[in-house]
Parts: C-alpha cells; sequence; structure tokens
C-alpha cells in the first residue's frame, strides 16, 4: 500500500562507528485509553452533553455504560441516547457534536510525554498503532502533540486493516523505515490497554506486548500478555528495562 505519511518515515536501520548495521528497537502504542485518558475525555463530553440538554447527572452512568470504551460503535451509542432521550436530532447531527466536543477534552499527561521522551532517548523508534476512524484519531494525534513525539502512525481506516490483524503492525514498522524481513519483532513491543485487539495482535504478530491493567483483572484465557502494567509510564519503564533478545544469525 502506497506511505499516506511519507513526511513520518525515519531511518531504521543506523549505521555503527564500524560501519556495519544494526536495528533500532521499535515501540508501538495503542491511543485511546493507552497514550491518551479517552474514557476520562468522553466522561466530560456525556457531562455537558447531559446539560446542555438539560437531562439528570444521573443519567452518566447509562452513557459511560452504553459507551463500552469506545468499542461499542458511535451510531450505536448515539442512536441509543436520542431515543432513551426523545432528542429531535438526528443521528449524524449528535455524532458530528461528539467528535467536535470529546476531542476538545483530549490531552496527553505530562507523565506520558516524560515517557515518550525517555524512550526516544534511550533509542527506540515510536509508532501509534490505533483502530479507529481516521479523522478523529488524527486530530487526536495532532491535537495533544503526540504528531511530533513518535515517528510514525497508523490508523486502521487509512490502512485497511484493524488490530488484532498482524498486518497493521507490519505497515507500522514499514513506516518507521524498518523492513518486515526476518526477525523483525524480536526487537520490537505493543502497548495497549485491550486484550483482544492490542495484547492478541501482538501475540499472532509475534510481538511482546504490555497490558495496561488500569485495575482490572486479565480475564482471557488463550493468550496472556508478556507483562502488564497500571499506567503508560510503568509500562514504557518495563519495556527499556527488559533485554534486547540475542540477534540470530544464519550459517551459510
Amino acid at each position: 500500500m502506497a506511505d499516506n505519511h511519507p513526511e513520518l518515515r525515519v531511518p531504521f536501520l543506523a549505521a555503527t562507528a564500524a560501519g556495519s548495521m544494526h536495528t533500532m528497537p521499535l515501540l508501538m502504542l495503542d491511543l485511546d485509553n493507552t497514550l491518551l485518558p479517552r474514557d476520562a475525555a468522553f466522561t466530560a463530553w456525556a457531562e455537558e452533553f447531559l446539560a446542555r440538554h438539560r437531562l439528570p447527572l444521573s443519567e452518566l452512568d447509562w452513557l459511560t455504560t452504553i459507551d463500552g470504551g469506545g468499542y461499542i460503535p458511535r451510531s450505536t451509542v448515539l442512536g441509543a441516547a436520542r431515543r432513551r432521550y426523545r432528542l429531535d436530532l438526528s443521528v449524524e447531527a449528535l455524532l458530528a457534536d461528539y467528535r467536535q466536543g470529546i476531542n476538545t477534552h483530549i490531552h496527553c499527561p505530562d507523565s506520558h510525554v516524560a515517557a515518550l521522551r525517555a524512550a526516544r532517548s534511550a533509542g527506540w523508534t515510536l509508532a501509534i498503532v490505533s483502530n479507529g476512524g481516521t479523522g478523529p484519531q488524527v486530530e487526536k494525534i495532532r491535537r495533544t502533540g503526540l504528531d511530533s513525539l513518535v515517528d510514525a502512525w497508523v490508523v486502521s481506516e487509512e490502512a485497511g486493516c484493524a488490530k488484532p490483524d498482524p498486518l497493521i503492525f507490519d505497515i507500522a514498522a514499514q513506516r518507521c523505515g524498518l523492513p518486515v524481513v526476518g526477525d523483525w519483532t524480536a526487537s520490537a513491543w505493543v502497548i495497549g490497554d485491550h486484550g483482544p485487539a492490542d495484547i492478541a495482535g501482538a501475540q499472532v504478530a509475534g510481538l511482546r506486548s504490555v497490558w495496561l491493567h488500569h485495575g482490572r483483572p486479565w480475564s482471557e484465557l488463550g493468550y496472556r500478555p508478556t507483562l502488564t502494567a497500571a499506567q503508560l509510564p510503568e509500562a514504557v519503564g518495563l519495556v527499556l528495562a527488559t533485554p534486547a533478545p540475542l540477534a540470530s544469525c544464519t550459517i551459510g
């Protein structure tokens, strides 16, 4: 496929002092509820939504429940809200209001920025790998300044594939200048909060992973993350502290 962000491509193979080549490690990060506190932004939008439509704040629990952490289609969430509250607005109008409203509440915590800068200082290449619509996700990346902190990003809509499909991780690596051949996954990690997308995707792609548990127990039986962490800074610290596997070689 064509590279949708050629300006974000960076050399992934760097020359050593002796003139040989070595592979820089790659860290691929989920966007919502990993890099960005998306659920907090949704709650802030929902509070404004209720106030604007003169609805009781007690409805906040209903909205956050049906939201499903952002994994329920927005048309389902907003269509159900339209019926529940008897709103004289189309789902399309509600969707436009939602997209504009939630992104005004999105921010990247200072601790997350510091963690990304620490990884860059340690020689890691960084990529965002996100499921979702291209427009809203790229707006979040640019609005929060993440575009200046990472080397590339991939959003499922523009990529034509979504996590847990291994292809989306291949695309992320390629946009960082890494040829996805041989054992390139040996020096790459995935950090994310959603087991079925981030952690399952990492496993089927042959990548190591860190699951952000956010206080939740692990519930999947068929696979597990390599490591777990409460928040992003801890996850990045664990990755940086984990020794890289020994490089393999082929004897001709």
